[in-house]
């Protein structure tokens, strides 16, 4: 008898945190071409409710770091995942497979078609740290990023500015920020880039 391949439904609801060396919006989000010409950043979702078949996963933190060395769809890329430490055994089976993209569903699956390297993933505490457009979310000593708003260039004061992506498979809508710091320190997978564009949203995936 054949085995079956059916894949174990997951779903999750998360607060999500993106940054990236392009410039405020980033080009990426419009179909253009990444600012420097080559890709790299992060992405942090806060887990606030989440299942993998009957493995819950709330609470929990997961998250990528990634280079690129043109646009992201044209692939090649190199990645690490991040996974939550207080995650036990099953979530972390779990987390692994949904940030691989073995789980299958959005943006997962579609993100891992793009990497050529991917690294060992790293169980590390994860901290969410901040209110609105201000903050910090820190990935063991690995990952860090910090946000603020975006500030106009004469006065000083925060602008209020959001972009809406409907066909968009990471988000929907979002928050666009600066971040004012964005570091990643990994052995072949190391960057800084302060002052570059971010993006907050709350996002919903399954397969």
């Amino acid at each position: 008898m054949a085995q079956s391949t059916k894949k174990i439904k997951w779903s999750l609801e998360a607060d999500y945190y993106q940054a990236c060396n392009c410039n405020y919006g980033c080009p990426c989000e419009f179909e253009a071409p990444p600012s420097m010409g080559y890709c790299e950043g992060m992405g942090a979702w806060r887990i606030r409710s989440g299942r993998y078949g009957k493995v819950k996963l709330d609470g929990l933190g997961l998250a990528f770091a990634a280079h690129w060395p043109k646009a992201i769809h044209e692939g090649n890329g190199t990645a690490a995942l991040f996974i939550d430490e207080q995650a036990d055994g099953a979530q972390r089976e779990a987390l692994l497979k949904i940030g691989s993209g073995e789980a299958g569903g959005a943006p997962f699956e579609i993100v891992a078609m793009t990497f050529a390297k991917v690294l060992e993933p790293q169980f590390v505490p994860f901290q969410f740290k901040g209110k609105g457009k201000t903050g910090r979310v820190s990935v063991g000593d690995k990952l860090v990023v910090e946000y603020e708003p975006i500030k106009n260039p004469v006065t000083g004061n925060a602008e209020s500015i959001a972009v809406e992506h409907g066909t968009g498979f990471i988000f929907k809508k979002a928050e666009c920020v600066s971040a004012k710091v964005n570091q990643c320190r990994l052995p072949g997978l190391s960057y800084s880039w302060p002052g570059k564009g971010g993006f907050l949203s709350k996002v919903k995936y399954g397969n």
